[in-house]
């Protein structure tokens, strides 16, 4: 029998080895119950190019919580325009197991709106 977290895991090593046959920049997320992270990675996997969180001082100004939809919308935007200004457009959504559902789903929409593309 697979626990949540064994199962969740299983399906990022599924999505992660499509990407990495790809070899295409990716947009990983992380998310906890108070905070969403979003890292673009080289496609080598070895650097990482821009990085956004709800843990970020000027994010936390913004927000009074960084466990909801509001949150992981404003980090969607800001990893956008980093990523862009890091000469990066086209990026591989990796999800990390998560469903494409709520506060996943909307940094990845937002970051869209924002001129990244998937």
């Amino acid at each position: 029998m697979l626990n949540k977290n064994v199962a969740r895991q299983r399906r990022a090593r599924k999505t992660r080895a499509r990407i990495a046959e790809k070899k295409s920049v990716r947009l990983a997320i992380h998310r906890t119950n108070l905070h969403i992270y979003a890292q673009v990675i080289s496609a080598c996997g070895s650097k990482i190019l821009a990085s956004a969180s709800t843990v970020e001082a000027d994010v936390r100004k913004e927000l009074s919580n960084g466990g909801n939809v509001a949150a992981a919308v404003v980090v969607g935007k800001r990893i956008a325009e980093k990523a862009k200004s890091a000469g990066v457009s086209q990026v591989a959504f990796d999800r990390s197991g998560n469903r494409y559902h709520g506060r996943v789903k909307a940094l990845a929409e937002a970051a869209r709106e924002h001129g990244l593309q998937f």
